[in-house]
């Protein structure tokens, strides 16, 4: 199955090292470059990519409002590039529903890697720096809403505890060795637990467990 990826960068060497690391890479096209936020919303909507590799800091439209308004659409999963791995600009994009974030100083390797992981529908949880963003912005004092807590109260014994697990940012494989259960089954349980919580991916399921306090 290829994958099909838009790359959304308001500088020109970096954007031009992204599509050759990608058009190298067998499995992946490129269908189309963006030079600002407005560009990406556009071409993300008219080109329905599998992911949208977004920049957070562009001209006419940042990446955080470039995000929300792509994932709003269902238009394409997104994967947030940063400078920093906790530039406050990437909070704001995983509120909007990104699966996920690099940084620019990556390896080709976890490039290519961290699309594939987004485009299956999970989110970019594993790196520890994921860890320490999720917790730098989702704490357990945030207020959370009624509505929220009812959704979580009905989930089953089992699917509060894998969200918990993902609110501590732990990959289905670690997942599942922590419960003691088949890694199918923990996709099955994440997969319900969204669902159920009306939650765009692995990333929302994680604040809220954040938000939540919810421990393993």
């Amino acid at each position: 199955m290829t994958i099909r990826v838009l790359v959304a960068e308001d500088q020109a060497a970096v954007r031009a090292a992204l599509v050759m690391i990608l058009r190298a890479e067998p499995g992946f096209e490129v269908v189309g470059q963006a030079a600002d936020g407005e560009e990406a919303v556009r071409l993300a909507l008219e080109l329905r990519p599998d992911v949208v590799l977004m920049d957070v800091q562009m001209p006419r439209l940042d990446g955080v409002s470039a995000t929300r308004q792509v994932v709003a659409a269902g238009a394409a999963q997104v994967l947030v590039l940063t400078t920093f791995d906790l530039d406050e600009y990437v909070y704001g994009a995983l509120r909007a529903g990104a699966a996920g974030f690099l940084l620019k100083d990556l390896e080709a390797d976890t490039l290519v890697e961290g699309i594939r992981t987004v485009a299956r529908g999970d989110g970019m949880l594993a790196p520890s720096v994921t860890r320490r963003l999720i917790g730098a912005f989702a704490r357990p004092e945030r207020p959370v809403g009624p509505e929220a807590r009812a959704a979580v109260a009905g989930l089953t014994g089992r699917e509060r505890e894998v969200l918990a697990c993902v609110g501590a940012g732990l990959s289905n494989g670690e997942i599942a060795a922590r419960l003691e259960m088949a890694e199918a089954t923990t996709k099955t349980h994440v997969s319900r637990i969204l669902a159920k919580l009306r939650l765009r991916n692995r990333v929302q399921a994680a604040i809220l467990a954040q938000d939540l306090g919810l421990t393993i």
